[in-house]
């Protein structure tokens, strides 16, 4: 019988046997056109690490971080607009001594010019290193310009992938002409189980032209919870190793053959157990994912 959402992380929070399930042998999907493999469940920091300097204020962040860590190679995400964000990923980040870990991704969300340029001096002094792996724009600011700086970092070495980001549909269309007609190593965009928008045009795109894909808001913000509030988890989702509403919701959008791994943000130790859980056993099939695309009717 299914356990819910509540049970599974009260189990893991008790349980070091189960928490460190979570973590072992995650599926992993590689980069197009190298042999690097992500693990397809990495970590957000949007609003969840824009919190204070103080110990209490970073204590349940640096236990989400160790567990990251214990991923080899997950992506970490952020961005300079977050807040603190970027600050706070970088001091904890240091603190583990976890920059070799894991695969750190952040954006320019400035104009091209003099104020990227800052923007990007900004951020390796807050992440505490020289180089990223990914350096994204984002949400399409000033785009070409941007694009055109990263390549140059690129061919100095300050990063090794470059990409463009951003979280609502309306800018999908968009995306899917940048990606005909640019060379991006990396799109980031939003799709989950009910924004299903990039399945139309821009998935398929970014597989056909080997073009890797990070997916945020796969929880729309944790509207998606609001949605099966109270609705226990159906009984066949113990056939694709799921036993949380939440594994369910991301191994509908990792299981997607275009998606590289998706960055669920959370600042709660118990929630960082249960998505990284979605990494781990069976992937639903086409007639799987159909299924869980009809669970919150």
């Amino acid at each position: 019988m299914p356990i819910d959402r509540r049970t599974f992380l009260l189990l893991l929070g008790a349980s070091p046997i189960a928490r460190a399930a979570t973590i072992e042998a995650p599926m992993r999907r590689t980069i197009p056109g190298t042999r690097e493999k992500l693990p397809v469940i990495g970590l957000g920091t949007s609003r969840t690490f824009d919190v204070g300097e103080g110990a209490d204020d970073r204590a349940q962040l640096t236990e989400v971080m160790a567990m990251l860590l214990r991923t080899s190679g997950a992506v970490l995400d952020t961005a300079p607009s977050y807040g603190r964000a970027e600050a706070v990923s970088g001091d904890l980040l240091r603190a583990a001594g976890g920059r070799g870990t894991v695969f750190l991704a952040t954006k320019i969300s400035a104009a091209a010019g003099a104020g990227a340029e800052a923007q990007w001096r900004r951020s390796r002094d807050d992440l505490h290193t020289a180089t990223v792996d990914l350096l994204q724009v984002h949400n399409l600011v000033d785009w070409q310009n941007n694009l055109r700086w990263l390549r140059q970092l690129k061919e100095q070495g300050a990063i090794r992938y470059l990409g463009i980001t951003h979280y609502r549909e309306d800018a999908h269309d968009q995306l899917a002409r940048i990606v005909r007609a640019e060379k991006v190593d990396f799109v980031q965009v939003n799709y989950s189980i009910a924004e299903r928008n990039a399945e139309r045009e821009l998935l398929p795109l970014c597989q056909d032209r080997g073009v890797a894909v990070l997916i945020n808001r796969p929880f729309q913000d944790g509207r998606l919870f609001a949605a099966v509030k109270n609705k226990p988890l159906p009984a066949w989702a113990g056939e694709i190793d799921c036993t949380s509403w939440g594994q369910l919701f991301l191994k509908f959008v990792v299981s997607h053959p275009a998606v590289t791994a998706a960055i669920p943000a959370t600042s709660k130790p118990a929630n960082m157990a249960d998505n990284l859980g979605a990494a781990l056993g069976r992937m639903p099939d086409d007639r799987e994912r159909a299924r869980i695309a009809t669970a919150l009717a």
